[in-house]
């Protein structure tokens, strides 16, 4: 896998960008999510080369996203398994699903997967919400501030905030639908 890597960047975003890899290794991770472990699905569900696919695994192994368990000995077969670490990744495919059916990426005439409250069968939307409230947040009132282990880069990044968020509202304001980060009910 070309890459030319972000060691020494502060960021917890490019940490996790380069713990996924790429492409493939995010459909993988969709792949785990939905279920799938054993290698031959993996080629199955996303017509990934076998070398690429081999690369990838073994990425996201290195990285603590999967871990390998040995399902068969002769001949010797693994399956893929998330790891915590990878766990706490999966609530990306959600968020990527939906922005994808929003903004109509697909290619098929609705939504291809439906994420939905097992409980109750609600769907599950995604936003930006207040902890301390539990209010939802729009994302012009989103301010994005250095935290504690920023550094210069960080904050030069940070510095440009006045420019998101004048964006932002002209966007908002041509628009006139659902800002993005603000779940869309059902048939809105």
């Amino acid at each position: 896998m070309r890459s030319k890597g972000f060691d020494g960047m502060v960021c917890s975003i490019a940490g996790v960008t380069a713990a996924i890899g790429d492409r493939w290794g995010m459909l993988i991770l969709r792949d785990l999510v939905c279920g799938i472990r054993r290698y031959e699905d993996f080629r199955q569900s996303s017509g990934v080369t076998n070398a690429t696919l081999s690369d990838r695994l073994k990425h996201l192994e290195a990285n603590g996203i999967i871990e390998r368990r040995r399902y068969q000995v002769n001949p010797e077969r693994f399956e893929y398994l998330l790891t915590r670490k990878g766990w706490q990744i999966a609530p990306l495919m959600p968020v990527l699903a939906e922005i994808g059916d929003r903004l109509g990426l697909s290619g098929a005439s609705g939504p291809p997967m439906a994420f939905v409250n097992r409980r109750t069968g609600g769907e599950i939307g995604w936003g930006f919400f207040d902890r301390t409230t539990g209010e939802q947040v729009s994302p012009v009132d989103l301010e994005i501030r250095p935290g504690e282990g920023a550094d210069e880069h960080v904050r030069w990044r940070l510095s440009h905030e006045a420019n998101r968020r004048q964006a932002l509202e002209e966007i908002l304001g041509r628009a006139g639908n659902a800002p993005a980060g603000q779940a869309a009910k059902p048939g809105t």
